[in-house]
């Protein structure tokens, strides 16, 4: 079917990005795209692959499962609102997901929570914007410390309820 998920890319985990969207985030996820591979990563597009409706939890999922699977180092995920996505992608373990609609919350998503998917808006983040919010989240780093111990947190609360 045109608008089922597939894998489409190949690269190092390190490196490799595997992105989603559903049809309102489908000319943004193309943007995205070509923005990363020009700054040399290597992108797995999972879908959708148009702007014909379709549903954003299968194109979610598949992103977050690679995450998760970590057969992907980072993800990002886009729909109209974000919400969508940021709920789809926190049902996988090891995944966290964080819609980020400045480049203040992309900061904080990296550095406090350690956020290995990034979810965007397509109407709260349009085009450049969007851009720069990815480009500020791929650079920044997790802080560790305090925030380290609540990640571990997390992850400890993710192992008892997925055992």
């Amino acid at each position: 079917m045109k608008n089922e998920p597939r894998v489409t890319g190949h690269g190092s985990r390190n490196r490799a990005i595997v992105i989603a969207a559903d049809h309102g985030g489908y000319l943004l996820k193309e943007k995205i795209k070509g923005f990363l591979g020009k700054n040399g990563y290597k992108t797995e597009d999972v879908g959708t692959y148009s702007e014909e409706s379709c549903d954003y939890p299968l194109f979610g999922y598949e992103a977050a499962r690679r995450v998760s699977e970590k057969k992907a180092g980072k993800g990002i995920l886009i729909c109209k609102s974000g919400i969508g996505m940021s709920i789809v992608g926190n049902k996988l373990p090891g995944v966290r997901a964080a819609l980020c609609v400045s480049k203040e919350d992309a900061v904080s998503a990296r550095e406090h929570n350690d956020a290995n998917v990034l979810v965007l808006s397509s109407t709260k983040a349009p085009s450049s914007k969007a851009l720069e919010i990815v480009k500020i989240w791929l650079a920044t780093k997790a802080l560790g410390g305090r925030h380290a111990r609540r990640v571990r947190q997390i992850i400890e609360l993710e192992k008892k309820l997925y055992k």
